[in-house]
């Protein structure tokens, strides 16, 4: 049986992890615990001097710290060299330098460079519902390469490599936002982690940790090299919510009419009125919200933070030349749609963009988008023709992949 990435992560299915865990409390992971067999399959430390030596990485794709301390990227990039005339590109070289001075190697992204963890990324995303985003931490024997620190987003730590002391303190902040990092409240985490802390625990290879945002950690490797994924869920919260709510509200004209002149308006006497009518017309304006409105941004945010499934341009175009009512297809995992009809068009709104098409396709388009595989000959509503011709179409414009390929 397959396992999914949270089953992997936590042991648990999604709605027992929803019910219990998420957004509330740490959950720790021994490996026996687990099934799979460990994280290595994602990254090894072999995949890491690849990464490093082979890939040509350019900053922010690498960052390097030591003691709390993030070092400048001077000190271990150069430019690329012939053909490459970059000023950023990764030097193997001077992270070994720093490396070896006990600095903490961070890959950042590699949900946007690794193959398995592309993989691995995109699928835990789509089961939370929430962008993510994976880094990599490797760090030198009885180093710490971050200073005690809470994060704004969840993260699912993934030891892979190496033994690494985890301290967890509760939160100086409950759900911080992402404009309320923990150096706005430096002394408060200082004083919080001199504290006992909640979880005191080294992890091993195979060894999982999640931590809701705002949780205190830092981590020291001990005995060799070691190294984790932190894969970093970014959620949409009820702030981001009100958010899109009062971004709507523009439309209310009585919250768009000036407020009095020739009055102190600082004055909390003055502005009693004022706030009061505001009052009013939020309420009025709440009780008009268009959640369909609200919920489209939230699409576009979630566009704009997450990528689909990976596609092969020179595959795609070949699928398409040689197209035939024996072939089949299916939607890239990850792809975020709507269909507007009007009138005799449809459109199928994607995002940052949009493709209009006859309103005969409507009920052969909602089948290929479906995320079922969809043989051609089986397009409801559109002869073999048609269906090759719309099919043809989605493979260009990258909407629909080969079903070998998913």
């Amino acid at each position: 049986m397959t396992l999914d990435p949270l089953q992997r992560a936590t042991g648990l299915s999604a709605q027992e992890f929803a019910a219990m865990y998420w957004a509330r409390q740490p959950l720790l992971r021994r490996a026996a615990e687990l099934p799979g067999d460990g994280f290595a399959d994602l990254l090894d430390l072999d995949a890491v001097d690849e990464l490093v030596s082979r890939r040509g990485l350019r900053t922010p794709f690498l960052r390097m710290a030591k003691n709390g301390d993030v070092i400048p990227a001077g000190r271990f990039t150069r430019g690329g060299g012939a053909g490459a005339e970059i000023a950023d590109q990764v030097a193997d070289d001077r992270v070994l330098t720093e490396f070896a001075d006990g600095a903490t190697l961070v890959l950042q992204g590699l949900h946007r460079v690794w193959p398995p963890v592309v993989d691995f990324g995109a699928a835990l995303s789509a089961q939370l519902g929430h962008p993510i985003q994976v880094n990599a931490y490797i760090t030198p024997a009885q180093n710490t390469g971050f200073s005690p620190h809470y994060d704004v987003h969840d993260v699912f730590v993934l030891q892979f490599a190496g033994r690494k002391r985890w301290r967890v303190h509760q939160p100086v902040l409950d759900a911080p936002l992402r404009d309320q990092p923990w150096d706005q409240r430096r002394a408060a985490v200082q004083a919080r982690a001199s504290e006992e802390p909640l979880i005191d625990t080294v992890l091993e290879p195979g060894d999982a940790l999640y931590l809701p945002r705002g949780y205190l950690h830092s981590a020291t490797a001990l005995g060799g090299v070691s190294g984790h994924l932190t894969v970093g869920v970014h959620p949409v919260t009820r702030a981001f919510l009100a958010e899109q709510a009062l971004a709507t509200l523009v439309d209310d004209v009585e919250l768009r009419r000036s407020l009095p002149m020739g009055v102190d308006l600082s004055d909390p006497a003055a502005l009693d009125t004022e706030l009061k009518a505001t009052q009013d017309a939020l309420h009025r304006a709440i009780d008009r919200l268009d959640v369909a409105r609200v919920a489209a941004a939230v699409g576009r945010h979630l566009a704009d933070r997450t990528r689909p499934q990976p596609l092969s341009p020179l595959a795609q175009i070949e699928a398409a030349q040689s197209l035939g009512p024996g072939d089949a297809v299916v939607v890239r995992h990850g792809l975020r749609w709507s269909l507007r009809p009007a009138g005799d068009k449809i459109t199928l709104v994607l995002g940052g963009r949009s493709l209009t098409l006859p309103a005969s396709v409507e009920a052969g388009l909602r089948e290929l988008l479906s995320g079922r595989v969809v043989a051609i000959g089986q397009v409801p509503d559109l002869a073999g023709d048609d269906a090759v011709t719309l099919v043809r179409r989605l493979l260009r414009e990258g909407l629909v992949v080969p079903a070998g390929a998913s």
